[in-house]
C-alpha cells in the first residue's frame, strides 16, 4: 500500500549576504513544517487547497518525475515569516516537492528537487540552503558548493512587521552599473565565501558592502542602514539586507547577538516594534520527519 502523508520540514534562508546576490545563501534554524496527504482520485489537478505556487511545483513534479500523478491535500505551519526575505516561499515549494516525492517512493533525489525548486523561484540563492543545508554558493546552471557553518556564526535578524514583495523589489534593479562597483561586489562575495568555507569567520568583517542591490531597495526598508551601523557599533562583524527584505540581518562571532538585536531595533524608528531572533545555521536542509 503506498505511503498516505509525509510531513517535511524546511529550513528558512538568508540570501545574497550583501555582495552575493542571487548566488550565494545560508540555511537558519527557523522552520516551517509542510504537510502532503494522498487523497482519493487521480490527477495532479487535484490539489486542495488550491495555490499558484503548489500546483505550479506540483505540476513541475510530476513532469520530472515522469508519471504517477495523484491527488492530494497540504497544509503548512512553522515559523518562517512570509515576505520578510528569510526564504517563505522557498518552505513552501521546497516543502511540496519533497512530500510529494515521499508519498510517490522517492523517484527523484535532492539535485532534482533543488534544480526544480530553483527553477520555480527564478534563482537558486534559497533553493540551495533550504534544500542541503548549511552556506550554499551556486549558480543558475545549478551548479554549487556547499560547506557546515559552525554555531558560533550566529545571525542577529531584525524582523519589521512589514512585507516586501520579491517581484516587486527585483524591478528596482539597475540594468547597468559600474566596472568599479562590479568588481567590488565580486571581491566582497569571494571574501565572504572564503570566509565562511574556512570556518575564519572573524574575517567577514569589512566584507558585506553592495552596490548591486541594496542601494536600490533602501527605501523598502526605512532606516537601513543606521540598523546595520547600530549592529556593527556593538560588536557585529558586519551586516545586509537578508533577501529582498525587509529583515536586516547581522552576523556576530562572539554570543552577543541579544546586545546587538537590541541596537538594531533602537536604531530607527520604524523598527522599535520590530521582532529579534538570535540563530545559527541549519546544516541538515529540508528532510522528511515521518510518513505512514
Amino acid at each position: 500500500m503506498p505511503l498516505q502523508k509525509a510531513v517535511v520540514q524546511v529550513p528558512a534562508s538568508t540570501s545574497n549576504l550583501g555582495p552575493g546576490y542571487d548566488c550565494l545563501g545560508l540555511a537558519l534554524q527557523i522552520y516551517n513544517r509542510v504537510t502532503v496527504n494522498r487523497e482519493k482520485g487521480e490527477g495532479a489537478e487535484m490539489v486542495h487547497p488550491a495555490h499558484p505556487m503548489v500546483e505550479e511545483a506540483t505540476d513541475a513534479y510530476f513532469k520530472r518525475a515522469r508519471g504517477g500523478a495523484f491527488a492530494y491535500s497540504w497544509s503548512i505551519e512553522g515559523d518562517v515569516p512570509m515576505s520578510r526575505g528569510l526564504g517563505s516561499s522557498v518552505t513552501l515549494r521546497l516543502g511540496i516537492l519533497t512530500g510529494l516525492n515521499a508519498l510517490n517512493g522517492s523517484p527523484l533525489d535532492q539535485q532534482a528537487l533543488f534544480e526544480i525548486c530553483a527553477e520555480l523561484e527564478g534563482h537558486p540563492d534559497n533553493a540551495g540552503p533550504a534544500t542541503f543545508g548549511g552556506f550554499v554558493v551556486a549558480d543558475e546552471k545549478f551548479d554549487y558548493y556547499r560547506f557546515d557553518v559552525e554555531p558560533e556564526l550566529q545571525f542577529v535578524l531584525l524582523i519589521p512587521d512589514y512585507e516586501v514583495l520579491t517581484d516587486e523589489a527585483r524591478k528596482l534593479m539597475p540594468k547597468v552599473i559600474t566596472h568599479k562597483d562590479a568588481v567590488t561586489n565580486t571581491g566582497n562575495a569571494c571574501k565572504i565565501t572564503a570566509a565562511i568555507a574556512t570556518k575564519q569567520y572573524h574575517q567577514l568583517r569589512g566584507n558585506f558592502d553592495d552596490y548591486l542591490h541594496q542601494p536600490y531597495r533602501e527605501h523598502l526598508v526605512p532606516g537601513l542602514r543606521e540598523i546595520i551601523d547600530s549592529g556593527k557599533a556593538v560588536g557585529a562583524v558586519g551586516g545586509f539586507l537578508s533577501g529582498s527584505g525587509s529583515t536586516v540581518a547581522c552576523l556576530t562571532v562572539r554570543g552577543d547577538g541579544e546586545k546587538i538585536g537590541q541596537a538594531m531595533r533602537l536604531a530607527h524608528p520604524s523598527v522599535r516594534d520590530a521582532e529579534v531572533r538570535v540563530v545559527s545555521a541549519d546544516n541538515d536542509g529540508a528532510r522528511v520527519l515521518y510518513t505512514e
